[in-house]
């Protein structure tokens, strides 16, 4: 894109800020501008007024296999799974575009150490993990790892180094999610740098459109992978493509499954799987009623008890129907550094908005969805704050429970 290309694109979207410092920049600096304007998906603005708000159907407790049900047919679901997985018919997908920020680091979150005598990141747990189901399959599996702007380079250069952690990186594909803008409360999309948009990760809900967009689409059915596995980073207990789950689901005939806890009290904070209007659902914790959230069945559980953890199976088939879709934009009010009279700025308090699309509003336009409950302290270990609550110190006494030497 050139500058008077530029100029016309900015004018029509009201953002002929963004200029504002181009005759100071030397020509790296305004060729790297330049691109960045080209980059930028305008239409999120359109949701800056109209935020989206969840106005809740009918609400319902989603059927669900409990760890019960599980164990009886245990067997049956391992060898449908294992199968499927030796057809090649199971790949996975890393959601990994975040930085560790919130965790005092600047490196991508899964370089995170989360060891304590020896040296032991989220990414190397994760494939540990991975590496127990693919011995028992006696192969391996696909594996996409989704990463974003702020930490490709430096997410591909550690597995690099880390020899990809023992796996065949022949497997290992790499693509980044789309960016978005961040702008002010009225709607001027910032600089972050005179020769730099602000821009950020779009959100987990765009992983399928991005993968698309990197071409993978066409990879998916070459090799005959009819389902992905999505997994969040920040969780060190994940199991992976884990082949009773797939099995399970299978077996189901839902065109996609979520692995759910129960819930440790009505105001945990995690999705709830459950249906709205007769569909799957995800309504998240301060999008649910309070009173349905507290309501509890005779036998004293909670009625809507299933946290999801951010462990998905999806059919490839149902997503290449639906991911055009459009999903709903969730606004979030952060404090974004920004050019502000010729000087970067760093906002101690919010001042503008990011936004985002979400994987969970995926579930609902899927059709079916299996909640498959899991053993919180075998797999559920999220990775989001330093002390406290789901913190790097419950995840690490978590892994002790597993056995895992730290």
């Amino acid at each position: 894109m050139n500058y008077t290309q530029a100029k016309q694109l900015l004018a029509a979207n009201g953002q002929q800020q963004l200029l504002e410092y181009y005759e100071e920049l030397n020509e790296e600096q305004r060729a790297s501008l330049l691109s960045d304007i080209g980059k930028i998906d305008f239409s999120v603005l359109e949701n800056l007024h109209s935020e989206y708000s969840k106005t809740l159907g009918k609400l319902s407790p989603a059927d669900a296999l409990s760890v019960e049900d599980i164990a009886k047919d245990k067997e049956e679901y391992e060898k449908l799974g294992l199968a499927a997985l030796r057809a090649g018919k199971v790949g996975a997908v890393l959601l990994a575009g975040g930085q560790g920020t919130r965790l005092g680091s600047s490196l991508p979150k899964g370089m995170y150490n989360i060891g304590i005598t020896r040296t032991l990141t989220i990414f190397e747990q994760q494939m540990n993990n991975i590496k127990q189901v693919t011995d028992k399959a006696g192969c391996m599996f696909h594996l996409f790892v989704m990463t974003s702007d702020l930490n490709d380079a430096a997410t591909r250069a550690y597995f690099k180094d880390s020899n990809y952690f023992g796996y065949d990186p022949s497997k290992i594909h790499f693509y980044e999610q789309k960016l978005a803008p961040a702008c002010s409360k009225e709607g001027r999309i910032y600089l972050d740098q005179k020769y730099k948009v602000s821009m950020s990760p779009n959100g987990n809900g765009g992983w399928y459109s991005s993968l698309v967009e990197a071409g993978y689409d066409i990879f998916l059915k070459s090799e005959g992978i009819e389902w992905l596995n999505i997994y969040a980073v920040d969780n060190v207990l994940q199991r992976i493509c884990d082949p009773v789950f797939i099995g399970a689901t299978i077996k189901s005939g839902c065109a996609c499954s979520g692995k759910v806890v129960k819930k440790v009290a009505p105001e945990e904070r995690v999705g709830v799987l459950c249906k709205e209007d007769g569909l799957p659902t995800i309504v998240e914790y301060y999008e649910m009623p309070p009173e349905l959230a507290a309501m509890r069945d005779e036998d004293g559980q909670l009625t809507y008890r299933y946290g999801v953890i951010l462990n998905y199976l999806f059919s490839v088939d149902v997503l290449n129907k639906i991911y055009k879709d459009k999903l709903p934009c969730h606004l979030a009010f952060k404090a974004i550094p920004h050019i502000e009279n010729g000087v970067r700025v760093t906002p101690s308090e919010p001042c503008g908005y990011k936004f985002e699309t979400l994987a969970v509003d995926i579930v609902r336009l899927m059709g079916s969805c299996l909640a498959f409950e899991v053993v919180r302290e075998r797999e559920f270990a999220p990775v989001k704050n330093k002390t406290g609550v789901d913190s790097v110190e419950s995840a690490r006494e978590l892994l002790k429970l597993n056995g895992v030497k730290l």
